[in-house]
């Protein structure tokens, strides 16, 4: 038989340049490769053509991910969040599965295909709202874990669906016998594995640790996913089943983080593949001729989902108005198993090949726009929770009433996470504080426990003199918008420019920017945890503690100069690296320009850069002595602006201006 690798090498090709080009602009991996099936395969350039064995390997990404949800599908986990989980995600699934169902129905779309299409457009993507989450540190916010327990049920809830679709496809008579057929034999099935895996597991995979092997142990993890599917096959369930309880059977083992490092390349390559044959699918000619159809999935997927996850967040589950919209938009787009779910009814003929382009086009526009939605929730929450507090704050007669008696006061501006912990130490020390904070939400729920807090815009100069700003000992600024807390700043240094000011700032590069500004003192997130496991580290060799509280005094009186500047990565951001300070190193070659030159005649003043130290064989050098010249193979260690430092990296090892 032979066996072409055109094909196979056409999408390695293009799936390379799809994750360098969505590296580059920091989109999710997923969007690239449904982009990049679209236009190799058969709906544009046809590159590529579909075959069996481009839908096996789709089936074992599949597969390989359902392992891994497998793998974050513990007991414990899923008990603390059960109220979230089984209570808000469980009616998610059920009402917007059920209100899609019927929608679709009265557009005389037939039943089966209806179901299938509610399904998919049912869930959303948990890898790109767990990764905005990540990066606006919302995670452990309340409405983090509302959202998180939607999609871990919305997780489990593909499992049974994944069995229905097949129990559906096989008898259209005897439809409901299949299915309860199919749940009994999966409860027997999952009952059998996890009562006597969960007993050979752990033994087993103690035995394969011993040997020391990470060969046998990466064959081992292969055997166990693909072995346990095989099994749920041949009970005619799905390999994605299989994998499912393979992972859950693991995730009780203390071989867990080990087993999903080991298995993340094999997913994640997999997984890639799928998406690419799900972009594969998507026909040009069907897309033009059904742009309606795109457009009402669309607007039903992200307006129902919302509303849905709303009324039941406000109403049902008593949430408060701002973690229930913010949940509602985090939420409103299709997901990664929307795809799995039509590819697995495309093959089983449970819906039509037109509409599964549509409903992939729909989801696939869902999630382009989840960015979007995310942003308009958090302005949406700002704009309609504040309006009804400015109505009662807009006079400032209570902030007035509220701090007449105060002074000597610390006022603390911003009253999130880090402000409260703050406020919770002055209290125990018993020294007298007042705050200011933009969420009305929190405001009411502090003031209603009897914390001295307001709701008011410290960019307001009447509202921090209303807040008693001239009376006050010291000002602390722990928001977390650094652009607001410049604004702040300012208005504080424009009505008391002795006022002590403290600034909390997120990121090394905005340190210089406040201290420029007037700030007394600069706290830094980045450098204080470094700081305190230097302090940790030193204490641990023994110093006593006095000496290490002198040495990391020294280091903050000193504005963190100590430890001003990286090594860049591939992971840092261009863009900042560009806007602070950083360290580089490079080696110079033997026919460098600053070879034979000396100190003096460095342009170090001129590109406003520091030489840190000169490393030259085993040793590094700090001080130069006169008549120091460079040599081949010195290393420069500097410190400077990016751009700067490129400039003076060209004109050592080429000359020129």
């Amino acid at each position: 038989m032979h066996i072409s690798l055109g094909p196979i090498v056409i999408i390695l090709l293009v799936a390379v340049m799809a994750v360098i080009l969505c590296r580059r602009l920091y989109i999710p991996l997923m969007l690239g490769y449904l982009v990049v099936g679209f236009i190799a395969g058969p709906g544009l350039l046809n590159l590529v053509r579909q075959s069996n064995g481009t839908e096996f390997i789709g089936e074992i990404g599949i597969t390989f991910l359902m392992f891994s949800i497998g793998l974050e599908f513990s007991l414990s986990k899923l008990k603390a969040m059960r109220k979230l989980v089984f209570g808000l995600g469980s009616l998610q699934v059920i009402i917007t599965l059920t209100s899609m169902w019927l929608l679709l129905v009265i557009f005389r779309i037939n039943m089966v295909w209806a179901f299938t299409l509610a399904a998919a457009m049912t869930m959303s993507s948990t890898a790109i709202v767990s990764r905005i989450m990540a990066e606006k540190n919302e995670l452990n916010q309340h409405h983090g874990h509302m959202v998180m327990g939607v999609l871990l049920m919305q997780d489990i809830a593909v499992v049974p669906l994944m069995i229905l679709f097949p129990s559906m496809a096989s008898s259209s008579e005897h439809i409901w016998l299949s299915i309860n057929l199919a749940l009994v034999k999966m409860v027997c099935t999952l009952l059998l594995l996890l009562v006597v895996g969960s007993k050979i597991m752990p033994q087993w995979f103690r035995l394969i640790a011993r040997i020391k092997s990470g060969e046998l142990f990466m064959i081992n993890v292969l055997l166990v996913t693909l072995g346990v599917a095989y099994l749920t096959q041949l009970a005619g369930l799905s390999l994605a089943l299989g994998a499912f309880v393979a992972g859950m059977l693991i995730s009780e083992t203390q071989y867990r983080f080990q087993v999903e490092d080991d298995i993340r390349p094999f997913r994640d390559i997999l997984l890639g593949f799928f998406f690419i044959t799900i972009g594969m699918k998507l026909d040009i000619h069907v897309l033009h001729s059904s742009w309606r159809t795109i457009l009402l999935l669309l607007a039903m997927l992200v307006i129902l989902k919302a509303s849905v996850l709303f009324f039941i967040s406000r109403f049902y589950m008593k949430e408060n108005q701002t973690d229930s919209i913010k949940t509602a938009f985090y939420l409103a787009q299709g997901g990664e198993f929307g795809f799995v779910m039509l590819a697995i009814c495309g093959a089983l003929k449970l819906i039509s090949a037109p509409l599964e382009q549509a409903a992939i086009a729909a989801i696939l526009l869902s999630m382009v726009l989840a960015p979007l939605l995310i942003n308009l929730a958090n302005l949406l929450t700002r704009k309609l929770i504040k309006r009804s507090w400015e109505e009662q704050a807009v006079d400032l007669q209570s902030i007035l009433v509220e701090t007449m008696s105060k002074s000597d006061h610390i006022l603390i501006i911003g009253f999130g996470r880090c402000g409260q912990s703050v406020a919770r130490i002055l209290q125990q020390e018993q020294i007298p504080y007042y705050a200011l904070d933009l969420d009305a939400e929190r405001v009411a729920t502090a003031k209603s426990a009897g914390e001295p807090v307001t709701f008011g815009d410290a960019k307001r100069r009447e509202v921090l003199q209303a807040a008693g700003l001239k009376r006050a000992q010291m000002v602390l600024i722990t928001i977390h918008n650094m652009d607001e807390s410049k604004h702040i700043l300012n208005n504080i240094i424009m009505q008391t420019p002795t006022m002590p000011v403290i600034v909390r700032v997120t990121e090394d590069h905005f340190i210089q920017d406040f201290i420029d500004m007037g700030a007394d003192n600069i706290v830094s997130d980045e450098k204080e945890s470094s700081l305190l496991l230097a302090g940790q580290a030193l204490m641990g060799t023994g110093k006593p503690f006095g000496q290490v509280f002198q040495i990391m005094r020294r280091v903050r009186r000193n504005h963190y100069q100590a430890l001003e500047g990286l090594f860049a990565g591939s992971d840092d951001n261009p863009a900042g690296l560009n806007s602070h300070f950083y360290r580089y190193a490079f080696t110079l070659p033997p026919d460098a320009y600053l070879i034979g030159k000396g100190i003096q005649d460095l342009p170090l003043e001129k590109l406003k850069i520091k030489l840190l130290a000169v490393r030259r064989n085993a040793h590094q050098l700090r001080e130069f002595e006169d008549g120091f010249c460079f040599k081949q193979q010195d290393t420069l260690v500097l410190l400077g602006l990016r751009e700067k430092i490129i400039l003076f990296e060209n004109w050592s090892l080429q000359g020129g201006d």
